[in-house]
């Protein structure tokens, strides 16, 4: 059997043999590695050796496994002491190394939390992103920054919690604006003492736990006393906090009143393609949801991407309690043990049949089938619009990647060139690339900054892929390049170069006048042409070229705001953030540090001798320093 087998794929199977020899019984994580060492596959198993060897059964693999397989030069094994640790190691292997056959979850997005600080005598509400570092309490996470704000908001209006940062806090002398439209009790210039404060804090925190009836009725009997007391004005502010707190209890979208602290998580399949829909419940409100749109889930079973799907989602954030799904995911009792053994509590995955949380689950699979349809109408015109560009400028087939490359640099100065990529999805930002020009340039030389960028492009994937079988990854079948004549000149001189001259290739250049819609299209052999200003084509165009100038300005602007921030001080050895500061300070400038004397270094605060001869003598390198 192992004859009739294509030479690779036997060349792969013989891959694993060898590696069985010496593989465990053990659980653990295994790694298909091609010829250049990146992943094509991570798997788990409870028992590596009986799950490895059946990749050597070719004729029982689906037809993506095999080329998985016939792409193998090499395996890797990581043992664990149990499944659910294997589990969870290779969901974080799968995120990191993003493997060509597995599914992939594309999340490389942080969610916002509001945070309520701990450091401070009046402490702060606020959004916050990234790691948990600062003393304080968080809750989230919420699907988006419009999620977060709209619960800001409430916040401020019915606790009238400080939302400014502690600088402002601090040097405050009157009260802002937030205080004038009731969003602020303006602790900062005394209208409200600490204790009275913490009462506020402790109500909000009681209101995002989820016991917003009993903040409710707290507020009602504090309004009821202010009437008998005569104090209307206080009774009426106490009344717009409680209409505050109605409104946001009556516009949750799911607000099933059985759900405190869960994940709703839906899949709608179509058209070979899988949408997962994630509503967040936390304290009894819907923090809002987000679809995801697995890679290369094609004509996977539910289980499968509903399993891939969760195990890569909370690889990185807290699962809650609860997870309701929509279809049941493959090993859902090992998946909840990985889940609570990262959780250090338990977690359940229920797929519920009826009642109230199947209603909500139900909404959740409406959304992920909209969401799912728009994306399929989205990519159908995205197709159409390539079928257009195939046409206009006779490639052989419709165009699977067009790399679109742009510069930019004021003077030659903190120079870039950029590449960015799209395709029958939109824009592949993660193919997005940023050449920093290294050859001395110039000024202003772009035809010299277009050859440098395309031929360091192109010359490394010949030397990864020589044969240019690696497809699409590698290999654009449109380059679109900014410019006219003179660039198109210097591009095809680099691929005719490289021996790539069979690469179509298209310079895009807007008018004399500049005018967005008259762009003028130039081609090797074909005169340059335009297009009609309403054509859908034109104006896919301009959105690449626009992409590719966009980055290429925020790249060059960005390379531009760290030069500015550093300084020659930088490269000295044993002057951190700390000394830098202080010498700039004392000095001025690193100029005026450079100038001064060794005398003068000595005298400045929190620079000792050792470092002050340190910097005297990066600066005057051959100087003799005597001691005294």
């Amino acid at each position: 059997m192992a004859e009739s087998l294509p030479p690779e794929t036997r060349t792969g199977v013989g891959v694993i043999i060898r590696a069985l020899e010496t593989m465990p019984g053990n659980p653990g994580v295994y790694r298909m590695l091609d010829a250049k060492g990146e992943a094509l596959y991570v798997g788990k198993a409870r028992n590596l050796r009986k799950r490895v060897v059946s990749y050597t059964q070719v004729n029982r693999l689906p037809e993506r496994l095999r080329r998985m397989v016939a792409g193998t030069a090499t395996m890797e094994i990581l043992t664990t002491h149990t499944e659910a640790e294997a589990l969870l190691l290779e969901a974080n292997l799968i995120k990191r190394l993003k493997p060509r056959y597995n599914i992939l979850l594309r999340d490389d997005k942080s969610y916002p939390w509001v945070m309520l600080t701990q450091d401070h005598p009046f402490p702060q509400i606020a959004k916050h992103r990234g790691a948990q570092l600062r003393k304080g309490s968080y809750w989230g996470p919420f699907a988006s920054v419009w999620s977060v704000n709209q619960t800001l908001q409430v916040l401020q209006r019915v606790f009238l919690l400080r939302s400014c940062a502690d600088t402002v806090f601090a040097n405050r002398s009157r009260p802002c604006l937030l205080f004038q439209i009731k969003r602020c009790c303006a602790p900062c210039v005394g209208k409200l003492g600490q204790g009275e404060y913490a009462a506020l804090v402790a109500q909000a925190k009681t209101f995002l736990s989820g016991k917003s009836g009993a903040v409710q009725k707290d507020l009602a009997a504090a309004m009821e006393t202010a009437a008998r007391q005569m104090d209307f004005e206080q009774a009426a502010a106490i009344r717009d906090r409680i209409r505050g707190l109605a409104h946001i209890q009556g516009t949750d979208v799911i607000n099933p009143a059985s759900l405190s602290d869960a994940d709703v998580v839906a899949l709608h399949q179509a058209a070979g393609q899988s949408c997962v829909q994630v509503f967040f419940i936390r304290g009894g409100r819907n923090n809002g949801n987000r679809s995801f749109f697995p890679a290369q889930a094609r004509d996977e079973p539910p289980a499968q991407v509903m399993a891939a799907f969760i195990a890569q989602f909370y690889d990185d954030k807290p699962a809650p309690q609860m997870i309701l799904l929509s279809h049941a995911a493959d090993e859902p009792e090992l998946l909840a043990e990985a889940l609570s053994l990262k959780a250090e509590r338990r977690i359940t995955l229920l797929v519920p049949q009826r009642g109230e949380k199947h209603d909500v689950v139900a909404h959740a699979q409406t959304n992920a089938r909209e969401a799912l349809e728009r994306k399929l109408a989205e990519s159908a015109g995205q197709g159409k619009l390539l079928a257009g560009v195939a046409e206009l400028f006779g490639l052989a087939e419709t165009p699977s990647r067009i790399e679109t490359y742009d510069n930019s640099h004021i003077m030659g100065t903190s120079a870039y060139g950029v590449m960015i990529a799209a395709g029958p999805e939109g824009f592949s930002k993660s193919a997005y690339r940023k050449y920093a020009i290294k050859s001395a340039l110039t000024p202003g030389d772009d035809f010299a900054m277009m050859r440098e960028v395309l031929h360091r492009r192109f010359s490394r994937s010949l030397a990864e892929d020589p044969a240019r079988g690696g497809g699409a990854e590698n290999w654009p079948d449109l380059v679109l390049i900014d410019g006219g004549a003179g660039q198109l000149s210097a591009a095809s001189a680099v691929l005719a170069e490289l021996g790539l001259a069979d690469i179509p290739l298209v310079a895009i250049a807007k008018g004399p006048q500049r005018d967005a819609g008259r762009e003028w299209f130039f081609m090797p052999g074909r005169e340059a042409f335009q297009l009609p200003p309403r054509d859908p084509v034109l104006y896919f165009l301009q959105r690449l070229r626009d992409e590719a100038h966009r980055f290429a300005i925020t790249t060059h602007r960005n390379a531009r705001s760290k030069k500015i921030t550093t300084s020659e001080l930088d490269e000295i050895s044993g002057i951190g953030a700390a000394r830098k500061r202080a010498l700039l300070l004392h000095f001025g400038s690193s100029q005026g540090v450079k100038g001064a004397g060794l005398k003068d270094l000595e005298a400045v605060g929190g620079i000792n001798r050792a470092t002050a001869r340190a910097v005297y003598a990066h600066f005057h390198p051959g100087v003799r320093m005597v001691d005294d």
